[in-house]
């Protein structure tokens, strides 16, 4: 065990009070929440009435998990000495701002706990079974980087994120507003779960070197930094290909090839970490991968909405 860290260093880039938490909850990742709840709310109005107190819950629910499962990963990483003060990224309240790790973990763990009370106030008004799936993702979000195998130190990392946090909070917010999940939703959920599991491949990029030092085992790692690249760059392909096969088997409405407008962002991304091994270089590579995320979603999201008004 390591000792905490006194409350003695300076914020991060003159960060102060507030603007310390609030990075501490990594805020360019949780769009990798909003955007999954808002995507299944829309393909949901072509079924039913919207029922907005459980959009908001589950909206809520979803960043107070992915912001507790930021925080895990903080504690985690100073615990096993993947954070110092010299790291690179959004991460480092420790190390950097003094925060005392146990206090991290205690307000982590407090999120999870009115995630779940939003959680039984979901089920109360849809059905209980949501609490066994709702427990199995909160657990994937703990197990992420704690436990005895964290799943960030393995091959599978991008493709639980994209599964748990891109693919099934689409499918809970689309059944908990119809009562059901249906093909179309899984098909137009696909293309996210790869761009959620972006952020994290484009993650791993960025701590290539230091991954590999610490002996972790990302599939960036296992496919060396050109492949991981080649990889994003392949992801980032297939979500809109797959979009446009959607909207030409008629599958979906033509108003989804809105999300070709995010395509700079994806080059961006792409570009950023050509030719690259410095971290501090990739931040904005980083960044894009996310905006892409965000904005994508939002566009796959005024596609349905216009799709079903139009």
């Amino acid at each position: 065990m390591q000792p905490e860290v006194q409350t003695s260093f300076k914020p991060a880039n003159g960060a102060k009070g507030w603007k310390v938490w609030w990075q501490l909850t990594r805020p360019h990742t949780l769009t990798a929440a909003f955007v999954p709840v808002l995507i299944g709310t829309a393909l949901a109005i072509s079924d039913t009435d919207i029922h907005f107190g459980l959009f908001l819950a589950m909206l809520l629910a979803s960043l107070l998990i992915q912001a507790a499962t930021n925080m895990f990963n903080e504690y985690y990483d100073f615990k096993r000495g993947l954070d110092t003060e010299e790291s690179v990224g959004i991460g480092g309240a420790i190390v950097r701002d003094g925060i005392k790790p146990n206090t991290i973990m205690q307000i982590a763990l407090s999120l999870y706990g009115i995630s779940m009370l939003l959680g039984v106030y979901i089920c109360m008004q849809t059905s209980w079974w949501l609490a066994a799936v709702g427990l199995v993702c909160m657990a994937v979000g703990y197990l992420y980087t704690g436990g005895p195998l964290p799943i960030a130190y393995t091959p599978f990392g991008e493709l639980f994120a994209g599964f748990f946090m891109g693919m099934m909070i689409i499918l809970i917010s689309f059944y908990i507003q119809t009562g059901t999940v249906s093909l179309t939703s899984v098909l137009v959920s696909f293309p996210i779960l790869l761009l959620v599991g972006a952020i994290l491949l484009a993650n791993n990029i960025r701590d290539f070197d230091g991954d590999k030092a610490f002996g972790r085992k990302t599939l960036a790692i296992l496919i060396g930094r050109e492949g991981a690249v080649k990889l994003l760059a392949g992801m980032f392909i297939v979500s809109y290909a797959w979009v446009f096969i959607l909207i030409f088997t008629g599958v979906s409405s033509p108003w989804l090839a809105l999300v070709i407008l995010s395509t700079p962002k994806a080059i961006k991304a792409t570009k950023g970490f050509i030719g690259k091994s410095i971290p501090i270089t990739m931040m904005p590579a980083m960044v894009a991968t996310a905006q892409t995320n965000t904005i994508f979603g939002f566009l796959l999201s005024i596609g349905l909405f216009l799709g079903y008004f139009l």
